[in-house]
């Protein structure tokens, strides 16, 4: 690797637990734009009323409560984040939706603390591009995987495909905000690449892997809402943009509304394509 993971490991824990608030004001967004998403990983691993189904690097656990549903009688479903802060969210949610067959575990992908052989099924909505390693996440994943378990996940497709993050990232890397990502290094669009994700599929001992894409759109009743949800969304966005001076953040939040000028539509509302890649195979 040309980066330092242990660094990386350290700074994208820190990185989430800061970033829990916003994301849980922004839960009913992301609840509605991950939807289709969702709905294509439980349909993948064909949840069964007693069975065990892990969700890593949930977040706010949207993908695995609706897992949990379909596992009663029974079943339940193990919601995992190494970030306590959305784990927290997560537990607030399933109370006042009133979910019991649910757990809650604190695990970093790349070292699961659970059994061999001891899960169903395992899902990850948008994790795996982001870990150190992910072809040790996926062979930990094989590992707690019973035979014949399933394992669905979902990475971004390549960030040309992606404006709704391309055209922030580059309104920072143009103003020296920011730099490129280092070769290796993870991120968002780190597995937007069917054929490697594929490799790293079969490399960790998957069987009958397929990979699809999914077209998306992130809608904003107006650029202003959509600035303020990348500020919450985008612990980088964040942290470069308010580390500006106040004349300065005004500059660029007025750039990158020119940037996304031809996504406006009548009324003002933002319409954003999207697209991710969407994955599934059998242990």
């Amino acid at each position: 690797m040309s980066f330092d993971a242990n660094a990386h490991r350290k700074a994208s824990l820190h990185g989430w637990e800061a970033a829990a608030p916003g994301w849980v004001r922004r839960q009913a967004m992301l609840r509605k734009f991950g939807a289709p998403v969702s709905a294509w990983l439980i349909d993948a691993i064909a949840p069964q009323p007693g069975q065990r189904v892990l969700e890593l690097a949930a977040g706010l656990g949207e993908t695995g409560m609706l897992t949990a549903e379909l596992l009663t009688p029974g079943g339940v479903a193990i919601i995992s984040d190494q970030a306590e802060a959305m784990l927290t969210a997560a537990r607030e949610r399933a109370a006042a939706i009133g979910l019991e067959n649910v757990e809650f575990k604190v695990l970093n992908a790349e070292w699961i603390d659970l059994p061999v052989a001891s899960l169903d099924a395992v899902v990850c909505r948008w994790g795996y591009m982001l870990m150190a390693d992910p072809a040790a996440a996926l062979a930990e994943t094989r590992r707690v995987l019973r035979a014949g378990g399933r394992v669905a996940l979902a990475v971004w497709d390549a960030i040309e495909r992606n404006p709704w993050a391309r055209l922030p990232a580059l309104e920072l890397m143009e103003r020296g905000l920011t730099t490129p990502a280092a070769n290796g290094a993870p991120g968002p669009f780190a597995l937007g690449d069917r054929e490697r994700l594929l490799e790293l599929l079969q490399r960790a001992g998957f069987a009958e892997a397929r990979v699809e894409g999914i077209d998306l759109l992130r809608r904003h009743a107006c650029f202003e809402e959509f600035w303020s949800s990348t500020l919450d969304l985008s612990r980088v966005f964040h942290d470069a943009v308010l580390a500006r001076p106040a004349t300065e953040i005004a500059d660029i939040e007025a750039s990158l509304a020119a940037r996304f000028a031809p996504y406006m539509r009548a009324g003002g509302t933002l319409e954003i394509p999207a697209r991710t890649l969407v994955a599934a195979a059998t242990a």
